[in-house]
């Protein structure tokens, strides 16, 4: 009850000072964050208050001020002289948030409390997110790693950031959920405190606490640096080993969140990207231990002068045992009440602009004026599905195109099975040639034949130590490459037992039962340096 309590105290402290502070901010966060079945009602004022915000003529007002700091002027921000008090408020976080990013770390700190390895090993987790409030790729290898390693014999105590998920819309959230035996702790404050510094303060305070009442002698953090920076803090003041895992690149993610090609490219030369790059980078080079997703990323964070040595590679796996119970396409697709005869294409996952979904579209669109009847199957939520449902509908494709929203984490499973071809269309941008998505190996491991991008990362994790490519290739947002691809599978029955083939053996090879042992040889590693200082 008590966690409960601090999750409606939170939410409705932090909705308090912002109606004062910034109303029109807040209306339009509501309205993104508000489940899918109500935006259609939400969206057309939120809208016209969007445009109102954006017709704001003073250069120093809070809505010029929040627009300058969205295309990465931090100076803009920084140096402005505000108009009012809402502009003053956005200056001071956007100025908080940029001392944050440029603050360095104090010189290494001993081991005072750094053990040998010994039985049960104790590591603590602390995460952006988790299950059940998010569902996505972030979470589902969260989710998977804490299950193997707690298999393994691992003792886990896990925290997620300062505020989740009151911070999302979740005002009632107990203070910690269990999922599948793995507990997750909620670091929920009484009241919200809008200064970044002090923020992070508390969640140390907080993450300290947690930390030593487990009897961790490791901590592990996660991207984006905001986690990480907290993990690294209280590992710092509790003289434990610390590993950081690399999952992304926020400020290529950040970047590629912009609409349009040329504001991609002016994100990548703004200030605030800068700061992001060398934030994450700094983390990455002074954890005891790094661990990333793919060969790709560590070459990335190698060129950016992290130590080689200190980089260990644990890739996207699956539990197979778990996803091999699943049914045939035609069976899902009864299962779930869609036609059961009519192939679909598509994938499950978050629905965000990098993703390239469109093309996904607009290739079944193409398929089907060849005479073939498919649909497509784009399942979950995301800031990209208002979009795509208008496009589902400017290209005639209703009744055969499917977005249910967002699902569980059985029946996003489920939904998988149900699929055909898993087409990853990934837009072309920096982030998406270097991370590597889970979706693939889980489409490998469920036994469905695979259509990506032709990007570095999505070639790496679709490819095959002997033998062939378990993945056709397309260029990535070219709908009519990648209509003949999709043809080629659903018009082969051969190419497609091949492709099913390949990829299960990846999947075999890629088990989070291994990977966990990857995990284990890490932390002793960590123990033994930190033993040696």
């Amino acid at each position: 009850m008590t966690g409960r309590l601090r999750s409606l105290s939170l939410a409705l402290s932090f909705a308090a000072r912002t109606v004062l502070d910034d109303p029109a901010w807040l209306m339009l966060n509501a309205v993104q964050r508000a489940p899918s079945r109500l935006r259609p009602v939400l969206g057309r004022p939120a809208r016209w208050l969007e445009r109102r915000v954006s017709q704001e003529k003073d250069p120093a007002g809070a809505a010029s001020l929040r627009a300058a700091w969205a295309r990465g002027d931090a100076s803009a921000v920084v140096d402005a002289v505000a108009t009012s008090r809402a502009a003053a408020r956005v200056q001071a976080r956007v100025t908080e948030q940029v001392e944050l990013l440029r603050a360095r770390s104090a010189p290494a700190h001993p081991r005072s409390s750094a053990s040998a390895p010994r039985e049960p090993l104790r590591v603590h987790h602390h995460l952006t997110n988790s299950l059940p409030h998010t569902l996505s790729g972030y979470t589902q290898r969260s989710h998977s790693v804490l299950t193997a390693q707690r298999r393994a014999g691992i003792e886990l105590s896990v925290s997620t950031r300062l505020g989740y998920p009151a911070t999302i819309g979740v005002p009632l959230a107990p203070g910690s959920d269990t999922v599948d035996a793995i507990r997750y702790e909620r670091l929920v404050p009484w009241t919200f405190q809008p200064d970044h510094r002090k923020r992070l303060a508390s969640e140390v305070d907080l993450l300290c606490a947690r930390i030593t009442a487990a009897g961790s002698q490791i901590v592990q953090t996660t991207t984006p640096w905001t986690t990480g920076e907290a993990g690294r803090l209280a590992a710092a003041r509790l003289g434990l080993p610390w590993v950081h895992e690399v999952r992304g690149l926020p400020e290529e993610t950040w970047a590629a969140s912009h609409e349009t090609v040329e504001r991609r490219d002016a994100a990548m030369q703004s200030t605030r990207y800068r700061l992001i790059r060398d934030k994450e980078t700094e983390l990455a080079a002074t954890a005891d231990a790094v661990i990333t997703l793919s060969a790709t990323m560590r070459g990335e964070l190698i060129s950016r002068g992290v130590d080689a040595d200190r980089i260990a590679v644990i890739a996207n796996s699956v539990d197979v045992d778990t996803l091999a119970g699943l049914p045939d396409p035609s069976g899902a697709r009864s299962s779930l009440g869609l036609p059961p005869d009519r192939p679909l294409v598509g994938s499950v996952g978050s629905l965000v602009g990098y993703e390239g979904l469109d093309t996904t579209l607009r290739a079944v669109a193409m398929l089907r004026s060849r005479g073939l009847d498919v649909g497509a199957l784009i399942v979950g939520d995301g800031v990209a599905r208002p979009d795509l449902l208008r496009l589902v509908s400017s290209l005639g494709l209703q009744g055969v195109a499917h977005l249910p929203g967002r699902v569980n984490r059985a029946t996003a499973a489920r939904y998988v099975a149900a699929l055909d071809v898993v087409a990853v269309p990934r837009r072309a941008d920096r982030v998406t040639r270097l991370v590597t998505p889970l979706k693939p190996v889980e489409a490998m491991a469920v036994g469905r034949p695979v259509v990506v991008s032709d990007l570095p990362a999505l070639r790496e994790v679709t490819t095959t130590t002997e033998g062939p490519n378990a993945a056709l290739v397309a260029s990535a947002g070219d709908p009519r490459e990648w209509a003949d691809r999709l043809e080629e599978i659903l018009r082969d029955p051969v190419l497609r037992d091949r492709l099913v083939s390949a990829g299960h053996l990846i999947a075999n090879d890629r088990t989070w039962v291994r990977a966990a042992g990857t995990y284990r040889k890490v932390y002793d590693n960590c123990l033994v340096s930190a033993r040696s200082l």
